[in-house]
């Protein structure tokens, strides 16, 4: 769908410079809605579930007299309740380990989330910036690893290896009928921290409640997954708290075959519904993207969306070095990592590389040097994966004398001199000192380090290490909040990407701020939205939605079409409950 960024970006920046969506919803009077619960089905409820603000009418008609206590609350006392007691916790843990403060900030959001989903969705889109790290990175890794202490109530579908034959049917056992959006993993490379077999879910669960916040998904229409084929984690085999398959991880056909019957089983009760792959080993990640992305409505989030977000971050690197964006084509990118996430974003690095050049009729040369665990890659490598081989450095005239397989990162940094170093590794710190002093010697004078890796201690340094390494003129991204920094991860998927690009001032480039806040990401995802929408229009490529067909979505102006998305993003307020019974 997507041409190159030089080609639209004019159509882009009006588009976005149109005016912000509302925060809230457009229409003031929610609709009723029918409820087949009375009493305390209700309160258990976490959909339908008001608390202390269900109005006397309602705890007459639902049967709730005598159930909660005499007064009632608005929402509005609610929230505040809330965010009081989230202050109050804040104070109390002061001091404390910041492992212990993230998850008891994470249980006291959770236990709201288990018992009032509008309350808890509304605290976490009016607090997005403030608590998108507790939901999400870095917490969630935290939230992973120590999963089977901390589970509670379940959320989301759990398949395992031992349900072979019998998914079609339990796909059946989701109670929404309908079903937009799903996110699964299989546990099998849970951020930077490995195989956790089915603690993975985690993943699925925060990465479906940031698209809520962020994108206005209906919280009804998300489902998040795990399939458990096992794990490979001796700690978690011997853990008597594990609460996944104790066995080792199925391979090649057996593994496929679990992952092909879930799919079916998906696309036989949803057919609609995207499907997003999420923390999948590098040889599967890319396997099932292949197998699948042609049969059914899927992505994979870390192989294209993480790619859309770095190359946004990538063109505006390009920006913030005072080059024009057809620079681009000549940027020497070193990436530590070659791993689905690095593979991902060199692809799509190299496609618009391809395009822009293509538009000139220049030659094109391999612009990127990728290490792994064993330093660069090069053709004299054995056994490379196909993905990973069309970037390994060859013998030729445009290579850099010296750089042998195998160079380290410090050596590659120092010999290449690279305009950016791009960090995808999950290994922390891997840009020690000594890198980002070699980073100093940069061809650019403002030379560009993205460290990528999730969670926050993955991360390949920190921004303070940059600047007091590299200078001031650096350029510095993220992949977890760092204090003051702020990155927009990966919640933006591949087709945003030239808008993400697009969306940052001139004046705020030339600042090195490559994101936008994420507390506008509402906004942002309006206006991506409308962006997506009106190529799909121009491509005919456009469905519609309900009474809006794609004759009647041509018709609408830029401002119309942001208008027209942000109208229809889900947004938690609490509806009158009626009983049918």
């Amino acid at each position: 769908m997507w041409r190159s960024v030089a080609r639209r970006s004019s159509q882009v920046r009006r588009l976005l410079s149109t005016s912000a969506p509302p925060a809230g919803p457009l229409a003031t009077v929610p609709a009723p809605c029918i409820v087949q619960k009375r009493g305390n089905d209700i309160l258990n409820d976490p959909w339908y579930n008001k608390d202390t603000a269900f109005p006397l009418t309602e705890r007459d008609r639902l049967g709730l007299r005598g159930l909660l206590p005499p007064r009632v609350m608005s929402f509005e006392q609610q929230y505040e309740r809330f965010i009081n007691s989230y202050r109050s916790l804040e104070k109390n843990t002061r001091g404390e380990p910041d492992s212990i403060v993230a998850l008891a900030k994470w249980r006291i959001l959770n236990r709201l989330h288990d018992r009032n989903e509008t309350l808890y969705f509304r605290v976490l889109i009016d607090n997005i910036k403030d608590l998108a790290p507790v939901i999400y990175t870095p917490t969630v890794g935290l939230v992973c690893e120590n999963y089977s202490g901390l589970f509670r109530r379940p959320r989301g579908m759990y398949f395992t290896a031992k349900d072979k034959g019998e998914m079609m049917s339990m796909i059946y056992n989701w109670p929404q009928e309908k079903v937009d959006m799903i996110v699964v993993t299989d546990g099998s490379r849970i951020l930077g921290l490995g195989d956790l077999g089915v603690q993975g879910i985690g993943i699925p669960i925060g990465k479906l409640d940031l698209y809520v916040a962020a994108a206005g998904i209906n919280p009804q229409k998300v489902l998040p997954v795990i399939i458990d084929v096992g794990t490979n984690n001796e700690k978690l085999l011997e853990d008597n708290l594990y609460l996944g398959l104790r066995q080792p991880r199925l391979e090649g056909e057996e593994y496929m075959a679990v992952v092909d019957e879930f799919m079916e089983a998906v696309h036989a009760r949803w057919p609609q519904a995207v499907v997003q792959f999420e923390d999948f080993q590098m040889k599967w990640a890319f396997e099932t993207l292949e197998r699948y992305r042609n049969r059914f409505c899927m992505f994979n989030d870390d192989v294209q969306g993480t790619a859309g977000v770095a190359l946004a971050g990538l063109l505006g690197a390009v920006r913030a070095q005072g080059r024009p964006l057809h620079d681009f084509t000549s940027q020497k990118i070193v990436v530590a990592g070659a791993g689905s996430a690095g593979i991902g974003v060199l692809s799509m690095a190299k496609q618009e590389m391809s395009r822009m050049l293509a538009k000139t009729g220049e030659e094109g040369h391999n612009q990127f040097w990728v290490l792994d665990k064993n330093g660069l890659i090069t053709k004299d490598r054995k056994d490379l994966d196909p993905a990973v081989a069309n970037f390994a450095r060859g013998h030729g005239p445009n290579e850099i004398p010296d750089l042998h397989e195998g160079a380290s990162l410090v050596e590659v940094v120092r010999k290449v001199k690279p305009h950016v170093l791009l960090g995808l590794s999950g290994v922390g710190g891997i840009f020690n000192e000594e890198v980002l002093k070699a980073m100093k010697e940069s061809d650019s004078p403002r030379p560009a380090i993205f460290a990528m890796s999730n969670p926050t201690t993955k991360a390949e340094c920190t921004p303070e290490d940059v600047f007091k390494h590299v200078g001031e003129n650096a350029i510095f991204a993220s992949g977890s909040p760092f204090s003051n920094v702020s990155l927009g991860n990966d919640d933006m998927l591949q087709a945003g990407a030239e808008c993400l690009a697009s969306y940052i001032t001139d004046d705020e480039i030339q600042k090195g701020i490559l994101f936008p806040e994420v507390s506008s990401i509402r906004h942002i995802t309006a206006r991506v939205g409308a962006a997506v929408v009106r190529a799909a229009v121009a491509e005919d490529l456009a469905e519609g939605c309900r009474t809006v067909g794609p004759k009647e979505l041509g018709s609408m102006s830029e401002s119309q079409t942001v208008e027209y998305v942000a109208r229809n993003m889900w947004y938690p307020i609490y509806s009158p409950l009626v009983n049918n019974k």
